[in-house]
Order: structure tokens, then sequence, then C-alpha cells
């Protein structure tokens, strides 16, 4: 740090609060790894992210992001802190600002007082090795106290925008426990409300936005199907698509096109709401014969009460049935759901289907499942919907008995 910050500390324009619905923090560091694993803890928490490994990017996120939150990498061979304090004190920072670094780090200590001696509103350092826990209580000033009110966004702006990304739920075999797929469901990532549930923004069957919106995910899926490829391995995905969208020749032909020729592309499963799916049972049976010839199978999704609508076909064009988790949480100690689950499962085993139970959250479902006969699972028991860097990051390869 030089003599000219001195200068700068009594001038000082208050930026902080300026927007905040969700709180944001900027992880500087330049380690790739630890700034991904911070951003990552920070969004649990509920913070808006974005990251920096040099100056020059910590100045355009402190001008674009307005951040509540810095967290300083500081290591003998990381960033030069004192030029990002310099900065921090220039821009008139008025934020919090958390260095992280070695417990009895002899510059982690002089991070924090020379921080203090510019008025930066410094906290107390957090030491590496941490638990989660410990972070929250660092910035639990910044935590908002009542959940923030629904934002109200239209999905064209979404997509306009870019705010849109699929995350990940990884769907589990019943009797192995190990992972054969994933469910790509779609989030938005405002600049102001966070990540946003897609209750908020699905719009109606009748907006022009809807065919947009299905084709941002048909082809996100397919890239982030090639990411995981190079991650890992091959994993089996499906996507949630409506019944409108596969009335169009067009779209249906598009989605084909769309699929990877690559060797190891196991298939792509389309996902239609049940209530949908029942009734245009007759126009999905042709969908079906034509994307199945292009390795894509249809999925009816959420089926439950409305089960008996496919008792008295002859055949059906769905490879998988898939239970309501309302039917599914709980269904161990609950006749009325236990009856509904054994009915859906008796009706895949009948068309020779597969069934899925979504809505596993706890070892009672699993064990219900087990015994109704599923043949996968999926739900909070094995993991939450989660980015796609941190699904390739948490493949689950063991069973949920090892884990615990």
């Amino acid at each position: 740090m030089n003599d000219g910050m001195i200068e700068l500390v009594g001038r000082r324009p208050v930026t902080f609060g300026r927007r905040k619905v969700t709180p944001r923090a900027c992880v500087a560091d330049s380690k790739r790894h630890l700034r991904a694993f911070l951003s990552e803890v920070l969004e649990d928490l509920g913070f808006v992210t974005s990251e920096c490994a040099s100056s020059d990017e910590l100045q355009a996120v402190l001008t674009t992001e307005l951040p509540d939150l810095i967290l300083l990498g500081v290591a003998a061979d990381g960033i030069e802190p004192g030029r990002f304090l310099e900065i921090l004190v220039r821009e008139a920072f008025a934020g919090k600002v958390l260095a992280v670094g070695a417990r009895e780090s002899i510059i982690v200590k002089a991070v924090r007082q020379v921080g203090e001696e510019y008025g930066l509103a410094m906290l107390p350092p957090l030491t590496t090795p941490f638990a989660a826990e410990t972070l929250r209580e660092r910035i639990s000033m910044l935590l908002p106290e009542e959940p923030a009110p629904s934002p109200a966004v239209h999905v064209g702006e979404a997509l306009h925008a870019g705010w849109l990304e699929l995350w990940y739920q990884p769907k589990i075999d019943a009797r192995t426990l190990v992972r054969s797929g994933a469910e790509a469901l779609v989030r938005m990532r405002h600049p102001t409300w966070g990540v946003v549930p897609p209750a908020y923004f699905i719009p109606e069957e009748s907006d022009p936005h809807l065919r947009a919106l299905s084709e941002f995910v048909i082809d996100r899926a397919m890239q982030d199907w090639h990411y995981l490829l190079e991650q890992q391995s091959a994993v089996d995905l499906s996507i949630n698509l409506p019944a409108s969208y596969l009335r169009e020749p067009q779209a249906v032909r598009d989605l084909c096109r769309r699929v990877p020729t690559h060797p190891a592309f196991g298939g792509l499963t389309v996902e239609i709401d049940s209530e949908e799916a029942i009734r245009d049972l007759d126009h999905l049976t042709e969908v079906a014969r034509e994307v199945g010839l292009h390795n894509i199978g249809l999925s009816i999704d959420n089926l439950g009460a409305n089960w008996p609508a496919l008792m008295e076909l002859d055949k059906i064009p769905f490879v998988k049935l898939k239970a309501d988790r309302q039917f599914v949480t709980g269904s161990g100690s609950d006749r009325l759901k236990r009856t509904v689950c054994r009915h859906i499962v008796e009706l895949a085993q009948g068309f020779g289907a597969r069934s899925v139970a979504q809505g596993v959250e706890s070892r009672a479902d699993l064990v219900a499942a087990n015994e109704l006969g599923f043949d996968f699972v999926q739900g909070f028991l094995f993991g939450k919907p989660m980015p796609l860097k941190k699904f390739a990051k948490g493949a689950l390869t063991r069973t949920v008995m090892g884990q615990a």
C-alpha cells in the first residue's frame, strides 16, 4: 500500500446497501479451485457470488456487482493483498472484507491490521481449514432476516439476458444405490434476486416464449452432457418439456437433430407432466415412435391420483412412469400414499416401463420405495438439484448406507 491511500479514506461515497434484496459477495483469490469452493459455500448460504483472480478483475466487480462482502484469499504465493486493499479504498468500498488464510499466518494478520487502519470494515479472519458454520457466523450480519419477496421476472427477459441455466439432481438405482442418471431442472440466476426457482418464471402454455424456453433446455442439456462426459463419464439425462412443444413436427425433428451422435450417449429422457400427457396420449404415441429411433424416450412425470387413467390402455408411449413426490414422501407410514405408489409400480411393470420414485427424503422413504419395487429413486436424501460444475464434482458412486 502507498501513501496515496491516506488521501482516499476521507472521501468515500456510500454504495453499500444500494440494491439489496439478496446479499452479494466477491471471492478474490488467485487459485481457481479455491474460488469455486468458496463461491459454492456462499451460494448455499444465500449469496449471489462473483469471482476475481486479479486486481483488474476486482476493479470491474466493484463497479458492476456492488458486492456487500469481499472474501480475500491470502497466501504467500497468491494475490498481492496490498494492491487489493488499495483498490478497495480508492473505490470507496463500504462493505465487509473477510481475509481467508492459514492459521497463524503473518500475512493474514497484516491484511486485517492495514485494512482497519485505512477504514475498511475488516471482519475477523477466517483461518483454514474451516467449517461452513464458521463462515456463516462471520458473515451473519449480511444474511437477510426475512425471506426475500417473490420476484416478478418474465421468462423472455431472462432468456434475452442469459440468466437461465440448468441444475442437476441425481437419479439413483433403487437396488444398487449407484447414480444412474440425472434430471435437468431449469433455474434463473437473477442479478438482483439470486437463484430463482421455476415456479416464478415458467410461462403459461399460451405464452409465445414457451417454445424458446424449451429450446434453451434442450440445447443447454446437450452442451452440459458433453461437459459431463469430459469431466467424469457419460450421464443419462432427463429434461422436462411441455406436451405442446412436441405437437409441432418441426420441434420434434429439431429435438432429434440436437441429440449427440457420440458413441457414449446412452439416451435422453423427455419428462412430460402427467396431466398434459394423459390429455395428449394419441399424439405422444406418434412422437414416441419417431424420437425412439434417435435414442430418446418419453416419461410421464408427476403421476399420482390420476393413475387410473392409464389402466384401460393396451400400451403407453412412455419408457418410465414417475410417481409424484407428494405420494412418495412419507409413503412408508401413510397407507394411501403407499397404495398409489404400488399401483404406479404395477402399471409400469405391466407396460414394460421403469418406475421412478421422486421425493425420497428419508431412509424410511427409501425403504418403502424398495419394498414397493421402484426401479429408480430421486430426492434430497441423495442430493438437491445443484449447478452443473458442482454436480460434476459430486458424483455419487457409493451406496447411501456407506455415506452415513
